[in-house]
């Protein structure tokens, strides 16, 4: 879909811009092509700079009451330095790299929550405008879909997933959120745990798997939360036995007897499946995907873009106001 946004700090009869996306989800750390199309006004202008944002709707805790915001991911330039006829057509092709980071917005064509965008921006004779707004789908990497799935196999079930604002501490972390899933226990873990919170911090050699659980109170204790960090290797995503190595990693964790030992640094953690020791103290929550199979909040596709575009125009009449 493409939001057309006529530019308005251009002044009225300025050029529009439309970016077009190719269909399909990108993946993180992947190439993300499509075209910026520039149609001129009425006037001829220079175009200085073309820019596109990755931008994301996230949760800012630690408040009385939860608020919501847009956060800049990253920023590419594309494109610039050439002259725009009256009324003329200009296409502007590009390709850029998303960050390893970048959150998973869907699963098997399923929305999951999170909300991401490019937001192109022009700047023409000192003025800048956000001249188009598109939504973005990302999909996992295999190892993340490899382990979201063992989730699933092993009777775990979605709950939600978001964007937090903040940093992970003792983590390889590069962006200034982290996505966050909420899982709900199989039964026979119930007992022993609320619910699971899973981070997935990719990077080229591989991932972090930040694991948290959220453990009931005991009859003599207290209900605290367990933290564990595992690594997983890229390239053994098609032949690992996931199901196995998730269910062993989810044992220890909601066993728990190593809930308060002293944090690992991170360091040589690219062993396929080698672990260092929880952390004490970390903000820590859960990025990622559909754990579940099936339609997520009941939601199509069309309700989806419809939250986007609402979400992301939202923000943009926020910041106008802040502006006038």
């Amino acid at each position: 879909m493409v939001f057309k946004k006529l530019l308005g700090a251009l002044g009225v009869g300025g050029p529009s811009v439309d970016t077009v996306l190719p269909p399909g989800p990108a993946l993180p750390g992947g190439p993300l092509s499509g075209e910026v199309r520039l149609r001129g006004g009425g006037s001829d202008v220079t175009v200085d700079r073309i820019s596109l944002l990755l931008v994301a709707r996230v949760e800012r805790e630690g408040q009385e009451e939860e608020d919501e915001g847009t956060v800049v991911l990253e920023r590419f330039t594309v494109g610039g330095g050439f002259r725009l006829a009256e009324e003329a057509d200009h296409t502007v092709p590009f390709t850029v790299t998303l960050p390893w980071e970048t959150p998973i917005t869907e699963l098997h064509g399923q929305h999951l929550g999170p909300v991401l965008g490019i937001r192109t921006e022009l700047e023409i004779a000192g003025a800048r405008d956000k001249g188009d707004l598109d939504a973005l789908a990302v999909g996992p990497l295999p190892a993340q879909e490899a382990v979201l799935e063992a989730f699933g196999q092993l009777g775990y079930a979605f709950r939600s997933a978001d964007l937090e604002l903040g940093h992970i501490r003792g983590t390889g972390q590069q962006l200034p959120c982290y996505q966050e899933i909420e899982i709900l226990p199989p039964a026979g873990h119930a007992h022993a745990v609320n619910e699971i919170e899973v981070t997935f911090i990719a990077a080229p050699g591989g991932l972090e798997v930040v694991i948290e659980a959220d453990k009931r109170a005991g009859l003599f204790s207290e209900g605290h939360d367990t933290v564990h960090r595992f690594t997983a290797s890229h390239h053994a995503a098609p032949q690992a036995d996931w199901n196995a190595r998730v269910d062993a990693w989810l044992k220890e964790v909601v066993a728990g007897h190593e809930a308060h030992g002293a944090p690992s640094s991170y360091g040589d953690e690219h062993g396929d499946g080698h672990r260092s020791g929880p952390g004490t103290g970390a903000v820590v929550a859960g990025v990622a995907a559909g754990v579940a199979v099936g339609v997520v909040g009941g939601m199509v596709a069309a309700e989806v873009v419809d939250e986007i575009g609402d979400a992301f125009e939202g923000e943009e009449d926020e910041e106008s106001e802040e502006e006038g």
